[in-house]
């Protein structure tokens, strides 16, 4: 039973993003699911059925700008102290895509968590680009953001992708950091 609740909460996540992250979690117990587990995947669809209204929409546009964005959640895995990559990209105003997974590897500090995130997502929006050519859609800069947060303290990161393969760095610094003189 529970593994068949957890393949159709899976299929809805092909339209519904905002559900994704839990369902993988719920996910990861199909082998031994406990009471709790089952619990949550009921209130999974307690909220499935309260927001019936949320989707995707995709808006026609002619604008093909593809930006990446990217976080990690460093050592968020209490079991196996992993961190959890996820990043999502837009092309001009739609979603097209989104991922969120578990490292495979335990990273010794948040700013590793997010290289090994931004790289995940570099390797997404690469993949795009080339996609776009065959339909002679050409990007010279790719933007993709990393946020770093860590106690109050928020830093957003803003890479640019250009060719050949190299990375120009922005650091936008929040204003807590400015007025601490970072």
């Amino acid at each position: 039973m529970y593994r068949g609740m957890i393949g159709s909460l899976l299929y809805l996540t092909a339209s519904r993003p905002d559900i994704f992250f839990s369902v993988c979690l719920c996910a990861r117990f199909q082998s031994d699911p406990r009471e709790p587990h089952l619990t949550v995947v009921k209130r999974i669809f307690r909220y499935l059925k309260g927001t019936t209204n949320l989707g995707l929409l995709y808006k026609k546009s002619s604008d093909y700008k593809l930006v990446g964005f990217c976080d990690a959640d460093y050592a968020g895995d209490r079991i196996e102290r992993n961190s959890t990559s996820g990043n999502c990209q837009f092309l001009g105003e739609n979603l097209i895509s989104w991922a969120s997974k578990r490292q495979a590897t335990i990273a010794l500090s948040t700013a590793e968590a997010e290289y090994i995130s931004a790289a995940s997502c570099c390797t997404q929006l690469l993949w795009m680009k080339h996609q776009l050519e065959d339909y002679q859609i050409t990007e010279n800069c790719i933007p993709f953001i990393v946020i770093i947060q860590q106690l109050s303290v928020c830093q957003r990161i803003l890479f640019f992708i250009q060719e050949p393969i190299t990375l120009k760095l922005n650091i936008i610094l929040s204003e807590t950091m400015f007025k601490k003189g970072f």
